[in-house]
């Protein structure tokens, strides 16, 4: 069964961030939005780390010797371009020794712009054989793109852990991920749940474009 964190049940100054990234006003500051993004990130960063594993390391000082309980293995992190690339470097930044695996996908409607697919069209990724891949990217709507990625990424791989890291995810998107991941070592780390899926695939009240609210509006394909 997949284990949910919702780190937005608890206070704490992660709520802050959180509510600067959805203010539509903080928003048109979009040096302030991506750090908001890097700062969630990295409190996610964090509190995934306590569930790795630990081992001594003796680390010599000017004056002596302190063991110290360190990582015992690096992580892989793990986003799909370009939303996601602030909230991946916040958990560089906490995580400076993890590799690194970039994904392109987006989501393509028809002419009608009516319907539409998730397109996954790249990956550049490190072996994943054994290692824990934390896929972090900053929205869940249908939760679609979460799970073609990660079967394209364990096409010919298989982690031995994996976690999802999200700020804002729709419940019907958990569900699907859910249903679809059940098997796996998944754990799935949100910052907030909306109840809200419109049937364009939007979240409401959710953040907006991430991508456009962090790096320019792009042309229309």
């Amino acid at each position: 069964m997949i284990k949910i964190h919702n780190l937005g049940l608890a206070d704490s100054v992660f709520n802050q961030f959180m509510a600067e990234l959805r203010d539509s006003t903080i928003q048109q500051d979009r040096m302030r939005f991506r750090r908001n993004l890097e700062r969630i990130g990295e409190i996610m960063a964090y509190e995934i780390s306590k569930t790795f594993e630990y081992e001594a390391e003796d680390v010599y000082t000017p004056l002596g010797i302190k063991t110290i309980r360190t990582l015992r293995e690096q992580p892989v992190i793990a986003t799909i371009l370009r939303a996601g690339l602030p909230f991946h470097n916040g958990m560089l930044n906490m995580l400076d020794h993890a590799d690194s695996a970039f994904i392109a996908a987006y989501r393509k409607y028809d002419k009608n712009e009516e319907d539409s697919e998730i397109r996954v069209e790249y990956y550049s990724s490190p072996d994943l054989e054994g290692r824990i891949l934390i896929l972090c990217d900053p929205l869940l709507a249908t939760g679609e793109s979460i799970v073609k990625t990660l079967n394209g990424l364990m096409e010919d791989m298989m982690p031995k852990e994996i976690h999802i890291a999200v700020a804002v995810a729709s419940q019907d998107g958990l569900d699907y991920v859910e249903r679809t991941m059940s098997r796996l070592p998944v754990t799935i780390w949100v910052g907030s749940v909306d109840e809200e899926l419109t049937a364009r695939a939007y979240v409401v009240p959710g953040i907006g474009d991430v991508g456009d609210l962090s790096y320019g509006e792009k042309r229309s394909s």
